[in-house]
């Protein structure tokens, strides 16, 4: 399956990355194809991070701050024209628009979207991380009704490795490098037949039920 944008052709999913697609084609599918904004990264390379601070908190994980953001939409020539001048930069997504992130362990995650499939429960995409992260894109909102979600389904006084990204943060986004420790991957890679976000109450009883077990 393709999209057009900006007048250029873009395939999607394996025939797109078997194509050797640019760092610009794939942020224009991000931001034509998915809907979603993209924000040039710092990199890290050897614990040193190149926003160019010696004293940085998140080598290679965080936005860079004077670079602007490619808003959704953008053609190509849009995204050519901003990523032409920050060469080598992470794609990062900002979270809290167009998602929420539930971020748990990713052994747990794994075991997780098995379930969530068998269960026949809609889903968006799941990045994994260098880090050893899952992270499961969610309708915007969820972060600030995690609590009360918790509460109401009885897990509020677990210890559970599970948390909520909301606005404010960003995820790297494959196939970019997150802090100099390797790639960012698609567990689960956006599709076009999977519509919004699902909401995070349909996903968490499943995470958290499975977040308590793997820590038992």
């Amino acid at each position: 399956m393709g999209f057009t944008i900006g007048g250029t052709r873009i395939l999607s999913g394996s025939r797109r990355r078997g194509a050797r697609a640019t760092e610009c084609t794939v942020v224009a599918e991000y931001t034509g194809l998915w809907g979603w904004d993209v924000v040039p990264g710092a990199r890290a390379a050897s614990g040193r991070c190149s926003c160019g601070d010696p004293a940085c908190s998140a080598p290679g994980a965080h936005p860079l701050g004077f670079a602007p953001e490619v808003p959704a939409g953008s053609t190509l020539d849009t995204v050519t024209d901003v990523w032409s001048r920050f060469p080598g930069a992470a794609l990062l997504l900002p979270v809290g628009r167009a998602f929420d992130v539930l971020e748990v362990a990713e052994t747990a995650g794994r075991r997780a979207l098995v379930r969530l499939e068998r269960m026949g429960l809609p889903l968006g995409p799941v990045c994994v991380t260098p880090t050893g992260r899952a992270q499961f894109l969610v309708a915007p909102g969820a972060a600030a009704e995690l609590p009360r979600l918790l509460y109401r389904m009885g897990w509020d006084d677990a210890d559970l490795d599970l948390r909520c990204l909301g606005p404010g943060a960003h995820i790297t986004a494959p196939p970019s490098d997150h802090g100099g420790l390797g790639p960012c991957r698609w567990l689960r890679p956006p599709s076009l037949d999977a519509g919004a976000p699902p909401q995070a109450r349909l996903l968490l009883g499943t995470l958290a039920y499975i977040c308590h077990r793997s820590g038992m």
